[in-house]
């Protein structure tokens, strides 16, 4: 990084791009595929801006980026960038054909995407692949970065460290928010707070219109058989009868119009009012409580490949209820430790080894293996629980947010990343293991789905032992203990 201190991101006309923007957004919209992924974005990016793009998986973060590298046209809209960019630009997906790891691949890419010297520089998922420490050396790097940058990421620490602004990609608009994740979280839940008051404001109100429909119905009814009445006995003259009535009539249903409309005019604002859903995971435990009884110990072991150990003097020990995290660099064994924890024939492993049997042991990766493509949504969960009625996978796929029939007959092949990582996770609670290892669960995820994972597992009641890069995912987790890995070398727990 030494060779940028010196240069200043603007250049010799610094007057004249502090007055301007770096980039203007003027109406810009996306089709893709036959699908509209934004429409009408008007944004600007100052110089020396540090933004972050948040949204759904498939909400259009990447495409986004692409257009401000000029490597993507706008479908509808223009972009105006001002005073000869340099610009550099990291991809989320990388040549996979190298003999580089994934950790490597992005410190190629990225020292590639940093030698211009660029004013602007727009990374795509930085943190995938990296290793804790290459993380921290990408945040340092990106401290003391003097440019303007735009940034895609799930990672919530990185986000906090090294941007003060967020663009949020949602159904297909922008919203942009001055401050960091955390700021923007406590926003929210400010915003959700209130929400709530409007929702049962608005909820009363219809209710209000809906009692009063009823009696202006009830009114009219009321009306008409008295007036049929009153001609019946020739109490108004018979020309001028049918006349009266019809005015009744047309009195009371441009009342009950009225109504309906008020009716249609809450339920609109409901919809818009109606916050994100949120997964309140039930665990269907059995009678007895797992206790706090040893599940994990392993002494003096080794771990490896052909007889080849990758990792040697393992001394691990964990107990019912705990949550272990294992960290280490890129290749240093922590996910062949997982595998010979769950008793991959494919893992050569010596020393002393007591572990749950497999059924007890259920595994979560960022891939969700587990799942049966070939089935659906419903017969999925059902193959975990046969013993369950309908009614009870249907309710139980319901707090996991699959609710109409198109998503729990949807086939599990269909089904996008973050639903894959609902249904792993719902038919893990359906059946609680003794122990639950997760493997670089949030890779890819969407911050949404990072969310729903974050809300099964804080309640997660048994064991957990987490391989994650991702420290803001741990620290959410409520990890007790740490164990570490060191390709070739000894292990160590903490």
């Amino acid at each position: 990084m030494n060779g940028y201190h010196g240069r200043a991101y603007l250049d010799s006309g610094t007057e004249a791009h502090a007055a301007m923007a770096m980039i203007e957004l003027h109406g810009i919209s996306l089709n893709h595929a036959g699908k509209q992924c934004f429409s009408g974005i008007d944004a600007r990016i100052e110089w020396g801006q540090r933004i972050a793009i948040i949204g759904d998986n498939g909400s259009g973060k990447s495409s986004l980026l692409r257009l401000l590298q000029g490597s993507l046209a706008p479908s509808e809209g223009r972009i105006e960038r001002h005073g000869g960019l340099r610009i550099g630009h990291l991809a989320q997906v990388l040549d996979n054909a190298s003999s580089l790891s994934g950790g490597q691949r992005v410190n190629q890419a990225l020292s590639q995407a940093l030698a211009p010297g660029p004013d602007l520089l727009l990374l795509d998922e930085p943190t995938n692949h990296l290793d804790s420490h290459n993380r921290r050396s990408l945040s340092r790097m990106l401290e003391h970065f003097p440019g303007t940058l735009v940034l895609v990421t799930h990672d919530i620490t990185l986000m906090n460290q090294a941007c003060d602004t967020l663009w949020h990609l949602h159904h297909g608009r922008l919203e942009v928010f001055n401050g960091n994740y955390a700021d923007y979280m406590a926003a929210r839940d400010l915003q959700r707070a209130q929400l709530d008051k409007r929702i049962s404001a608005v909820r009363q109100a219809r209710d209000s219109t809906h009692d009063a429909l009823m009696q202006e119905q009830a009114r009219a009814a009321s009306a008409r058989k008295r007036g049929a009445k009153a001609i019946e006995n020739r109490k108004w003259a018979t020309i001028r009868s049918p006349t009266k009535l019809g005015r009744g009539s047309t009195t009371a249903g441009r009342k009950q119009a009225q109504i309906l409309q008020a009716q249609r005019d809450l339920g609109a604002q409901l919809a818009e009012l109606r916050p994100e859903p949120v997964i309140v995971p039930h665990f269907q435990l059995p009678g007895a409580q797992q206790s706090s009884r040893v599940l994990i110990q392993v002494r003096d072991a080794s771990i490896g490949h052909d007889q080849t150990p990758v990792l040697s003097g393992i001394d691990l020990q964990l107990a019912g209820g705990e949550r272990l995290a294992v960290t280490g660099a890129n290749g240093s064994g922590k996910s062949t430790l997982a595998r010979a924890l769950l008793g991959d024939p494919a893992v050569w492993r010596q020393g002393d080894w007591l572990t749950p049997a497999p059924e007890d042991i259920g595994y979560l990766d960022q891939h969700y293996a587990t799942l049966p493509a070939d089935l659906s949504v419903l017969q999925a969960l059902a193959r975990q629980v046969p013993e369950w009625t309908l009614a009870q996978l249907r309710a139980h796929l319901a707090d996991f947010l699959f609710r109409q029939a198109e998503a729990v007959q949807a086939p599990v092949q269909a089904l996008s990343g973050g639903e894959k990582a609902r249904l792993t996770l719902a038919c893990i609670a359906a059946r609680p293991p003794q122990l639950l290892i997760l493997d670089e669960p949030t890779n890819n995820l969407d911050l949404r789905t990072r969310n729903h994972v974050l809300e099964v597992l804080a309640h997660y009641p048994n064991a957990l032992l987490v391989i994650s890069h991702d420290q803001g995912f741990l620290d959410a987790l409520g990890i007790t203990r740490s164990f570490h890995c060191a390709r070739g070398h000894s292990a160590s727990g903490q």
